[in-house]
């Protein structure tokens, strides 16, 4: 057994428990050894060195050194070492001088040819001195005095001194290096001890029992001694077999990272070590973003290719001890089986994103690669692999859906939580007992301040929760096949209460959100037809809001849904507008009638000169191309006065008034009107032909002309 890896490329700190106990062991194995070594004559020397003995055991221990046994699940670090079967044998044959020289000589060379560092070196050459110094007392106290001069043979009846001394070398063997591991570790030295025993065990006592046959061999002829070689050798090729089919049961053979199985007993490993030591285990699940492009444009070969260089700079960019495996496809895991919080999590996330960021060149091009992530913990998120595996692949595809790269796990965003799985079931009820209700919210005209809309937002009175908003339930539906059910109801609804103003004189049009789902829905239209028919309300009466980034990001598959609409003569209405990029080519080209500008840079335009900028330029373009504008989010006088003197047509938000019930907006709709007065129509210039001056006359009282800028 030998140091463990982790003290091998980092010195200790001076001073530290560590570094004291190094210096110890060190100090004391030099003692020993050079004690051992003053005891030798003269003649002693000059028989081991004229020794062809010697110098061929000199060679096998230096051997047994450089080439350790790795087993299946073992690495150099912790492989058991030929060298030892050899080095006792001397112990054995000649005493404790010769096979302390040829261990520490052997260990020496053997570490600067692997370039370890000096004190592990130090430290290792050490540990053996003391060891084969412990088993020697113990022949001593036996009878046993061998020495270069006076080699000694064990035979039958001394199987149980040799038996004993092998064992006291073993044990102080592996109890010195378990103090050094556990101090480097700040772990228990009896957890060390045993979390390795029974391999180190039956490997030790295989090398040491061949020691007395190599002694017998050695008496008898030095010719045979090559001869064990042969069965060392075979036991070296039974190992790198092993170990082979194990790395390939364990590994990807594309990355070399390893797969599912070996993550799997990782992370078992990991969160045995975490509850024994109330620590938290990290698993991150990352996926490429738009690697199936790459796929289908360059071919599979460069696919492959890209997956090898995505599988360097993800092992490159995490912390030692991490595990970076690949599960299949595009889709990679990262375990850090510690972690101090999702924080800590997320800081390795970041820098895992930020190493695939770099521009990729595959065949004369740059590849641009994305990664999504999603993490999950232990004991906070999951008890074991699996479900951490699951929520880490729940957050992951959140991070997918909001396009911030990486996401936590939350348990109120998990779709496929029981608690969400039995709201599904609730909402499915909810439909068809009467339990989701329309309010709505006005927009109002900048001119005049009349109403030229009221938005249908559908909410959902949980006879437990109370009054849920739509974000809590519509993704719901999204995802459990209920969105065709739910859309039909806000559309009857919708229309039927259109219907009713419109009989009462309060032509005023009602806007339905609908979802990139419904818009590909090819009964969408058709619903809308027999809804209008059924209400007895012209096609203007409907308006359908629709968001930048559907009719953005599918143009080709909303095309046809959007120009039967507009043949229909329903209006649109483009959502969340200037937070997708719109083509003005494609904007141009789209049958939309109103423009909502997106809430999110009308709440910073009091302080953001930058985004004011930017909400002058859209309402400038949308006038240009003859379409309302509407700003969403209008929280203040102030804003919408400014709005005003921009050029925007109409305002919403709670400024104006927040969403209502039915009734309560036909109370709001019936004092703002005065009387029922003709639907003005929705091109936007009616509105764009009311001056600046008569625009401030009518706006709500306490509404004030900004400052001029």
């Amino acid at each position: 057994m030998q140091e463990a890896s982790d003290t091998r490329d980092k010195g200790p700190r001076p001073g530290s428990p560590l570094w004291l106990y190094l210096a110890v062991v060190t100090v004391a194995g030099a003692l020993v050894i050079a004690w051992a070594v003053a005891g030798l004559r003269s003649a002693d020397l000059r028989l081991l060195a004229g020794s062809p003995l010697w110098w061929m055991l000199a060679l096998l221990v230096v051997c047994g050194e450089l080439r350790p046994i790795i087993t299946p699940g073992k690495s150099v670090a912790d492989a058991a070492a030929a060298s030892i079967t050899f080095s006792f044998a001397a112990l054995i044959y000649w005493g404790l001088p010769a096979a302390a020289v040829l261990q520490a000589a052997a260990t020496l060379i053997a570490g600067t040819v692997m370039r370890h560092a000096p004190h592990r070196n130090a430290f290792n050459a050490a540990q053996y001195t003391l060891s084969l110094g412990a088993a020697a007392a113990v022949l001593t106290a036996a009878g046993v005095h061998a020495g270069p001069a006076s080699p000694w043979v064990p035979t039958g009846p001394h199987v149980a001194q040799v038996a004993i001394a092998a064992a006291v070398f073993f044990c102080c063997n592996i109890a010195l290096v378990a103090v050094a591991v556990a101090l480097h570790a700040r772990a228990s030295i009896i957890r060390t001890i045993r979390a390795d025993l029974p391999y180190q065990v039956l490997v030790n006592v295989a090398l040491l029992a061949v020691a007395p046959l190599v002694v017998v061999v050695m008496h008898t002829s030095a010719a045979l001694v090559p001869l064990f070689l042969v069965p060392l050798i075979a036991v070296y090729t039974n190992a790198a077999m092993s170990v082979n089919r194990a790395h390939q049961a364990t590994h990807d053979e594309l990355t070399g990272l390893p797969n599912r199985k070996f993550l799997v007993l990782r992370t078992g490993q990991a969160l045995t070590e975490a509850a024994a030591r109330g620590r938290r285990v990290g698993l991150l699940l990352l996926d490429l973003d738009r690697f199936k492009e790459v796929n289908d444009t360059l071919g599979h070969p460069v696919g492959d290719r890209l997956l090898g260089v995505v599988a360097h700079r993800l092992v490159h960019s995490v912390r030692p001890g991490d595990v970076v495996a690949r599960l299949g496809g595009d889709e990679f895991a990262v375990l850090l089986p510690t972690v101090r919080d999702a924080a800590a999590a997320r800081e390795v996330a970041a820098r895992l994103r930020a190493a695939l960021a770099e521009p990729i060149r595959m065949d004369a091009m740059n590849l641009d690669i994305e990664a999504s992530v999603g993490i999950a913990l232990h004991p906070d998120h999951a008890p074991d692999f699996e479900l951490l595996l699951q929520r880490a692949d729940v957050a992951m595809y959140l991070a997918k859906e909001r396009r911030t790269g990486v996401e936590a796990y939350v348990a109120d965003q998990d779709r496929n939580s029981p608690a969400r799985l039995s709201l599904i079931g609730e909402l499915r009820r909810a439909l068809h007992e009467g339990q989701l209700e329309l309010y709505f919210q006005p927009k109002i005209a900048l001119a005049d301040a009349q109403p030229v809309g009221m938005e249908a937002l559908v909410r959902w009175r949980h006879p437990v929760r109370g009054l849920m908003a739509p974000e809590q339930f519509v993704p719901l539906s999204e995802r459990s096949h209920l969105t065709r059910d739910l859309t039909r109801y806000v559309i009857d609804t919708a229309l039927g209460q259109a219907a009713s103003w419109w009989r009462s004189g309060l032509q005023v049009q009602v806007a339905v959100n609908i979802s990139g789902g419904d818009l590909f829905d090819p009964v969408l239209a058709d619903l809308i037809a027999a809804g209008l028919r059924r209400h007895s309300i012209p096609p203007s009466a409907l308006l359908l809001e629709i968001t930048e980034r559907v009719l953005m990001s599918e143009p080709a598959h909303a095309a046809g849904c959007v120009d039967t609409l507009a043949r229909m003569g329903v209006p649109l209405s483009l959502d969340d507008f200037g937070t997708a990029y719109s083509s003005l080519v494609r904007l141009k080209r789209l049958p939309v009638s109103e423009i909502k500008i997106d809430s999110s840079f009308i709440g910073r335009m009091p302080h953001s000169p930058d985004d004011e900028v930017i909400v002058q330029s859209l309402i400038d373009l949308v006038r240009a191309l003859a379409i309302r504008s509407v700003a969403e989010g209008v929280e203040t006088a102030e804003v919408a006065a400014a709005l005003r003197d921009m050029g925007c047509d109409a305002v919403q938000g709670w400024f104006v008034s927040g969403p209502m019930d039915a009734a309560s907006a036909t109370a709001w709709l019936t004092e703002r009107t005065g009387v029922p007065r003709p639907h003005e129509g929705c091109s936007g210039r009616t509105v764009g032909e009311h001056t600046r001056a008569d625009a401030a006359a009518a706006l709500p009282t306490g509404t004030a002309r900004p400052a001029a800028r």
